[in-house]
């Protein structure tokens, strides 16, 4: 018989934002991808330049990305055009290789994903400086749709998952919609987050828990293959 126990994990999977939450603000392409939204809608849609950054920061609060609020009030746009020219010309290469967060997550045995507004040559673009690894509605956090496509597609259960992210909007709708939540670049906890912590680097010392789960259940594993192996040795197999 197997040895079975009641004790199951907290978290199955780590759930990251990227921008300004994988890297930090001060790298510079936040800013530099607010210009270029600026730019785009000034350049290619005509947007008078003396309502552009009012007309910008509306669309950001209402729709949660400047671009799914364009489509909204009606502009026609090509998406891949958008993303090249808002995420093709910023400046990456301040973005440096991060040897201490790549080790503290490698050192975590849980999946991991990187839930994103950006568009995936702009994710894999960054993961990849950072040294991680159609017409259809535009959807973004911080709308629960975008959740829950998220959750589909990853066939995630967010009561078993654990989701970092720098926008207090994506924290709320994420903690409504079933996850537990961390709040990066803050160093204090506002409605809706679990934990809140002031750079990402700083996930062992506020979450030691994780680390001590995955320890935990890694010796558990080991001793039931090892149990496993042992009767395995007086049976036989027919195929």
């Amino acid at each position: 018989m197997e040895f079975v126990t009641n004790s199951t994990p907290r978290y199955e999977c780590l759930v990251f934002d990227l921008d300004d939450t994988l890297y930090p603000l001060s790298s510079g392409l936040s800013e530099a991808c607010a210009n270029n939204i600026i730019e785009f809608m000034v350049q290619k849609l005509g947007v008078e330049e003396d309502r552009v950054v009012e007309l910008n920061q509306l669309l950001y609060r209402t729709y949660g990305t400047s671009m799914a609020g364009l489509k909204a009030i009606g502009y026609e746009f090509d998406n891949d055009e958008y993303h090249s020219y808002v995420h093709g010309r910023l400046p990456y290469e301040n973005l440096k290789p991060d040897p201490v967060l790549r080790n503290l997550l490698l050192s975590l045995p849980f999946r991991k994903l990187v839930f994103s507004n950006g568009d995936d040559v702009h994710v894999m673009r960054a993961l990849k400086r950072l040294g991680h690894l159609p017409e259809n509605p535009v959807i973004c956090k911080p709308a629960k749709i975008a959740f829950e496509k998220a959750f589909e597609i990853a066939q995630l259960n967010p009561h078993k998952a654990l989701f970092f992210d720098d926008s207090i909007r994506n924290i709320q709708t994420g903690k409504v919609m079933g996850l537990r939540t961390v709040l990066v670049g803050k160093s204090e906890k506002v409605d809706g987050s679990d934990y809140a912590l002031e750079s990402i680097h700083n996930m062992k010392k506020a979450l030691p828990e994780l680390w001590s789960e995955s320890n935990s259940n890694n010796n558990k594993k080991s001793e039931r293959m090892s149990y496993l192996a042992q009767i395995s040795i007086a049976t036989s197999v027919e195929a």
